[in-house]
């Protein structure tokens, strides 16, 4: 097993190492339930844009220490918001638009391992993620209607993952749900005994790491990010000249180039 652990990024809140080409960015606030407040933001996109410039990494795992996965905003950081001018709010507001956006469109898979409670901005971590598993015991919601808050850029993901429906259901109510509800909803992909969690994490991972392209995996990523917003013929053009393009890739030769001399390719 390779180890590497990067003595250039220095994180208080966050923990990140690289093993076996997976890079795992751990909240490590667990006597603040590893709530979200502007530092814990700003370290996580010091993480995420660590790792995907990181060449001994090409799979990511988000996951969390102590008993909940992540509680949402920190209460001493809500009451400071209060406080907060306009455009300090929308600065801030910013920050954490920035953090989501840059998960999702992220050039490297991005997996949450969800170990305990998801609330609120936890919740939207979660969301943002392209792959997430969960225990059984997590519960999952958007709580920000309960105290006189928005959900309001969670949502813009929330309704590309679910559908309306769905996301109105959890916006609107407020209420949490579980780990199983959460996956009958398209939420979560699926949900793992507690023991079995990080080992199914890893395995999907490392799976990841050898059976696919890197490159492959990150411009599919970015074309569904792109083509939900496209009109019919537009992205089935912008298809089309991406599929071309990707013929002419070292990749796409190589892994031909397997299939037909029917070889083993680990990438």
């Amino acid at each position: 097993m390779n180890t590497s652990t990067e003595e250039t990024l220095a994180l208080t809140y966050i923990l990140y190492e690289c093993v076996d080409r997976v890079a795992y960015i751990t909240l490590n606030r667990p006597e603040k339930r590893n709530a979200l407040n502007a530092e814990v933001v700003t370290e996580l996109k010091k993480a995420f844009d660590f790792a995907e410039n990181d060449e001994a990494c090409k799979v990511i795992v988000l996951r969390a220490n102590g008993a909940v996965f992540c509680a949402g905003a920190d209460l001493e950081y809500l009451q400071q918001l209060q406080h907060n001018s306009f455009q300090e709010n929308l600065e801030d507001s910013t920050h954490l638009m920035q953090l989501f956006y840059q998960i999702y469109t992220l050039k490297k898979v991005v997996i949450a391992q969800v170990h305990g409670h998801a609330i609120a901005g936890g919740s939207g971590l979660a969301t943002v993620c392209d792959f997430t598993y969960a225990v059984p015991g997590a519960r999952f919601g958007y709580t920000e209607v309960k105290i006189g808050f928005l959900p309001a850029i969670v949502k813009i993901f929330l309704l590309r993952k679910i559908g309306e429906a769905r996301a109105k259901e959890l916006l609107l109510t407020g209420d949490l749900i579980s780990a199983v509800r959460a996956k009958e909803i398209g939420l979560v992909n699926d949900v793992i005994p507690d023991e079995d969690l990080a080992t199914t994490v890893r395995q999907l991972a490392e799976r990841l790491c050898t059976q696919n392209s890197g490159q492959s995996m990150e411009v599919t990523k970015e074309m569904i990010a792109m083509v939900q917003e496209m009109p019919l013929k537009d992205a089935l053009n912008y298809a089309a000249e991406r599929n071309a393009l990707a013929r002419a890739t070292e990749d796409c030769q190589r892994g031909i180039q397997s299939f037909l001399d029917k070889q083993p390719l680990s990438w």
